[in-house]
């Protein structure tokens, strides 16, 4: 249970750090964040809580990752559907707790913006289903080839957090405009099912494309990790 509570953890962190920081901070007059900073945002909440529970679960915080380890031989299948629950239950708090602090702000519109994924009209710079499809299939792939990789027992030890919380945040400075980033199913659900509409009937894809991408990503590192050099 401890590793359970530890995911539950961790992607509350993951989204109410990174979303938080989307909603809260990012056009905030005069000393607004940006999207870079938005950025940085969710790579630290991966960064601090790699260090933090790393030790504990693997600090997977995204039902993406766990079947991309899964896939890669790095977790075992009893536990993917427990962590994937955690991992949701986390995600759904922290927008739960998003919700009640944006709130209390006068004027605050859930519908106007809560850091959703989406295409279309609701995607920040308008991208259609394909772009949006294409970009989340791409980052995660790329995410779950460096999480492979940084955690090989061949690589640098200690590193590994680092590794993975830069790549959150360059997958993130690439594509915000086009999804607002999700390859993260978790992170989607946390938010979405609080604004509904638009952003809740999207939310299949930012299941299925992370999922898709994390398998092959999975694969490709299956095939350039049996380097031995």
């Amino acid at each position: 249970m401890e590793k359970y509570f530890a995911e539950f953890v961790g992607t509350f962190w993951l989204v109410l750090g990174g979303c938080g920081s989307a909603v809260l901070a990012a056009a905030f007059p005069d000393v607004g964040i940006g999207l870079l900073g938005v950025s940085l945002a969710f790579g630290l909440t991966v960064l601090t809580m790699a260090f933090a529970i790393g030790h504990i679960s693997g600090c997977h915080l995204n039902p993406a990752v766990s079947v991309g380890l899964w896939v890669g031989g790095r977790f075992p299948a009893k536990e993917l559907v427990p962590y994937i629950v955690a991992q949701v239950l986390g995600g759904l708090a922290a927008g739960g707790i998003l919700y009640l602090i944006a709130s209390g702000q006068p004027g605050f519109d859930v519908t106007a913006g809560f850091a959703t994924n989406g295409f279309g009209e609701h995607s920040p710079g308008g991208y259609n289903f394909m772009s949006a499809l294409t970009t989340e299939i791409v980052m995660t792939m790329i995410f779950i080839v460096v999480i492979l990789g940084a955690t090989d027992s061949r690589a640098p030890a200690g590193f590994a957090p680092i590794a993975i919380g830069l790549c959150l945040t360059l997958i993130h400075l690439i594509s915000i405009p086009v999804t607002n980033t999700s390859v993260n199913p978790a992170r989607s659900t946390g938010v979405a099912v609080y604004e509904g509409g638009l952003a809740l009937s999207q939310l299949w894809l930012f299941w299925v494309a992370p999922i898709v991408g994390a398998v092959i990503g999975a694969a490709i590192y299956g095939v350039i990790g049996k380097s031995k050099s």
